[in-house]
Order: C-alpha cells, then sequence, then structure tokens
C-alpha cells in the first residue's frame, strides 16, 4: 500500500473512532456542532490531517499545525522549542511546515506537549527520533505518554486511539519553568481532559511590545467521561473545576490551542495579513472560551447526576 493509500486508509479508523471521540473538545468547545453530529466530527477528523501555511503568530512564536491541530514552535537564540503535534501521519506535514519558515527540525531542542492524547502526541516519537531533543511532561502524564495511550482512563481499550509511546526525559510539577534561549515556558497542571493536562504561558516581545501568551489545555469532558458516578479517575469533577478555575483567572493577551476552532485561528490568520500579531490580541474571546468550558463541565455533571 503507497502512503497514500495509508494515510487514507488511517484516516478512515480515526473517523470510525470519532464517532464516539470528540476530539479535545474541538466541536463542543467552539461551539461549532453538537457532539452527536457525525458529520461534524469526520469533518473535524479530517482537517487534523489537512495540510495548513505556516506562519508567525507574534515575536517568536509561530503556528506550524494542520487545518484542524494547533502545532506550535518557538524560535529562540539556543534552538527552538515544538508544543505539541498531531495523530502520527501527519509528521510530514509539521516537518514541512517547519522547513518551510527556515528552520530545521533536526535543530528542535525541547519538545513539550499539553496533554497525552493521540492527536497531539502521534508526531511526539517522530520528533524525538529526529531531533534527540528532551521531552518534558507533566508528571500525572508520564506513564500515560509512555504507555501510548494504553494507560488512558478513557481509551485505554481502543486501539485505533493509540499511538507510539515516548519516554519523558523531564517530569514537570505545576508552576515549573522550561527555560531554552533566554524563553521562559510556564507549566500549569490544569488536569480533567487526561490527568496531566498542561498549559503553557510565556511573554514573548513582538515589535517593543511585550504579549502574555497562553496555550490552553483541553478543557472538555469527552462523551464517556464519568464525573459523578463511578468517575473514570478519583477526583475527577474537582480536577476539572480547579484547573476550570484557574484558568479563568488568567489574562493572556493572546490565547492558543491544540485545536484551531477553539481560537477561532483561521479568522485571525485572514486578519493578521495587516494586523500581524495584533490580529490574535482576544482577551473577551479567552474569557467567553473559559466560561463556555465551564458552563459545559457543570451541564455534563447536572447530566450524570440526573
Amino acid at each position: 500500500m503507497n502512503p497514500r493509500a495509508r494515510s487514507f486508509a488511517r484516516l478512515i479508523a480515526l473517523v470510525g473512532a470519532a464517532l464516539m471521540f470528540v476530539p479535545c473538545g474541538a466541536l463542543a468547545e467552539a461551539g461549532s456542532a453538537p457532539a452527536g453530529n457525525d458529520a461534524a466530527m469526520a469533518a473535524e477528523v479530517k482537517s487534523w490531517l489537512e495540510p495548513a501555511e505556516p506562519m508567525q503568530i507574534v515575536g517568536p512564536i509561530y503556528f506550524v499545525g494542520t487545518r484542524g491541530l494547533g502545532v506550535y514552535l518557538i524560535a529562540t537564540s539556543a534552538g527552538t522549542i515544538l508544543i505539541d503535534g498531531a495523530p502520527a501521519d501527519a509528521a510530514p506535514l509539521i516537518d514541512a511546515s517547519i522547513r518551510k519558515l527556515g528552520f530545521k527540525p533536526e535543530e528542535i531542542r525541547q519538545l513539550l506537549i499539553t496533554h497525552a492524547h493521540f492527536d497531539h502526541v502521534g508526531t511526539l516519537a517522530h520528533f524525538k527520533a529526529l531531533s534527540h531533543a528532551p521531552v518534558a511532561v507533566m508528571a500525572a502524564d508520564v506513564d500515560l505518554l509512555k504507555s501510548g495511550g494504553t494507560l488512558d482512563y478513557l481509551y485505554a481499550d481502543d486501539p485505533k486511539l493509540h499511538f507510539e509511546g515516548v519516554t519523558t526525559d523531564r517530569a514537570l510539577k505545576d508552576g515549573d519553568v522550561v527555560e531554552l534561549g533566554g524563553v521562559k515556558l510556564i507549566a500549569h497542571h490544569t488536569p480533567g481532559h487526561t490527568r496531566g493536562c498542561t498549559t503553557w504561558t510565556t511573554t514573548v516581545d513582538d515589535h517593543g511590545r511585550a504579549y502574555a501568551v497562553e496555550i490552553v489545555g483541553s478543557t472538555s469532558v469527552n462523551p464517556g467521561t464519568r464525573l459523578v458516578n463511578d468517575p473514570s479517575y478519583p477526583g475527577i469533577a474537582d480536577d476539572y473545576r480547579r484547573s476550570l478555575n484557574m484558568l479563568a483567572s488568567l489574562r493572556p493577551d493572546i490565547f492558543l490551542a491544540p485545536h484551531t476552532s477553539f481560537f477561532d485561528f483561521e479568522r485571525k490568520r485572514a486578519r493578521a495579513a495587516t494586523e500581524r500579531a495584533g490580529a490574535f490580541v482576544d482577551p473577551d474571546g479567552y474569557r467567553q472560551r473559559i466560561e463556555a468550558s465551564k458552563a459545559a463541565f457543570e451541564k455534563a455533571v447536572a447530566h450524570e447526576a440526573n
């Protein structure tokens, strides 16, 4: 089977899996379709493997993801940092985007993730093998990442949602700083979506202006997650509430996310042609997204309780 055929076959499998798996909340949180809309979910999954033009977002932060997935490259004086990824078949797309911007994947010096789900870490093994860069992951996701998804509290028994396992080089705790070439990223533990889900914050300069930037860890409750009755893991509902309250306390100028729909990437990209980084400044949009996530969570709790 040729590579294109293999990718298509895997995409079909992913679409089938997605009918029971809202992809990290991209639909539910973005409000683009109800969770049960199979056609919308299939379109979302298809977008994970579709190419997207790479671009500079703000200062040293670049978008190198696919049409549906946010993958971020941060350029520093000591090399680059790659945050998140995509399903394994999208590795050539991310690789090509990095090179198109004038960087080399072989020269990545730090690998980070928001959480260990296959649609965001499926390419991690590829880029670790290529660059030999260390992987830093929140401690609560270390075993999940190494297991390739077989320890996931919701998808352990579904091989279609597994990935090549990766060993962590540095286990993080809440508030730890990852620093490279003068860029400092703060890891905020925002569990719920996975036990080790992580939100990253930093401040960068763009044309003499400082911008507070946040890459939000996923906040949605995927179908099948048990919050009240026989919870998917002990304390999961409390974790979600603490995470959402903490996220509500942050005040980023620019927020990004693992899924492009969550922060209206396409509209902001179009505006960036004339507004540059200013197109991504959206504090009101951030507050609205977090409030929507909180409301969706409480609705899920109430539905289960009834």
